[in-house]
């Protein structure tokens, strides 16, 4: 699908964490797209299982090894599935204390999501926090909202205005987009769109005209709780459109949370089929089996006892599971 410009996902649902984590390279660029990942603290009122942490410890030392060779980091918004904070934290995110984010972004040119506008009050705090700790070790820190960064001889990165987390009355903020685009080759990645559930946001990734996109898939997880099942069905309709339009979709993120994505995005699947076009996850797109760990989660439990060990450590309170390793 693409020649000159090599996709990598290095963390996703299908790998088992929550993120997005894409390393992309061009003759140009080494870059890496929103390094953060993390964990559900607690799904079906259980803490992650030692399966889920073994993942993401192995998922972090593959981001480190991206980091080393990245001469760019991206931030598309400030949650910690999307860029990694400067805390320790063994429960949701991973994370040594000026360690595991000093890693990732020192000497990195960032570019980040505009810190001050269209940005909700949780974000904000998120992202002065990280200009004051990790990012400060970066060697730029440039806000990306609406530009386009030259590289090289021929690779340029087109950053989205801010578009919405979701819904267009979504409380959780807004995100930008980013289209790698070399020579005739267009990749976009479009984190936590949802769908998109916005149709100005598919109008937007319609535009940008790309062969491949890794994009964020609508929350079935959440529906009738957090959101309303209208709103899905809004979110799976632009994503025909998507698919449709786009030869190669990576289809990630918030859909794979739920075991009945694969149902839930039947019409998707059957309209990118009747186009030519391919649908797949991150996993499948490296040639892995998916592994859906949080959807399983009570199943894990299950199936795979954990230890004494870690059964003491998971009656412990957030605040001690989040500053003591887990047992595994």
């Amino acid at each position: 699908m693409l020649n000159k410009i090599k996709v990598t996902p290095l963390a996703a649902e299908s790998f088992g964490v929550r993120s997005m984590c894409t390393m992309v390279e061009t003759p140009d660029l080494a870059l890496l797209l929103d390094a953060g990942v993390s964990l559900c603290p607690y799904r079906f009122r259980l803490p992650p299982h030692p399966t889920e942490f073994e993942t993401i410890n192995k998922i972090r030392k593959s981001i480190a090894e991206a980091a080393d060779k990245a001469e760019v980091v991206t931030i598309s918004h400030y949650h910690f599935d999307h860029h990694t904070p400067s805390y320790e934290d063994w429960l949701v995110n991973w994370t040594v204390a000026n360690q595991t984010a000093r890693q990732i972004y020192q000497d990195k040119k960032v570019l980040m999501k505009n810190p001050r506008d269209k940005i909700n009050a949780s974000q904000r705090q998120r992202a002065w926090l990280f200009q004051k700790t990790g990012g400060k070790y970066a060697k730029t820190l440039e806000k990306a909202d609406g530009k386009s960064f030259a590289f090289g001889g021929e690779t340029v990165l087109h950053f989205s205005e801010a578009v919405f987390h979701g819904s267009e009355d979504s409380m959780l903020g807004w995100v930008v987009m980013t289209v790698v685009d070399y020579t005739s080759e267009r990749f976009m990645f479009a984190p936590d769109v949802q769908g998109p559930m916005s149709t100005y946001t598919m109008e937007l990734i319609k535009a940008a005209k790309p062969q491949m996109i890794m994009l964020g898939g609508p929350p079935f997880y959440l529906s009738g709780f957090k959101v309303a099942e209208s709103k899905l069905q809004v979110g799976l309709k632009n994503l025909a459109e998507v698919v449709e339009a786009v030869p190669l979709t990576i289809l990630e993120h918030h859909a794979l949370r739920d075991e009945s994505w694969r149902q839930r995005t039947k019409q998707v699947y059957a309209k990118a089929a009747e186009v030519g076009h391919k649908v797949m996850t991150a996993a499948e797109f490296v040639g892995q089996e998916n592994s859906l760990l949080e959807s399983k989660r009570k199943r894990l439990y299950i199936e795979k006892p954990p230890s004494k060990e870690f059964e003491k450590w998971m009656r412990e309170g957030l605040n001690e599971k989040s500053s003591t390793k887990p047992p595994m």
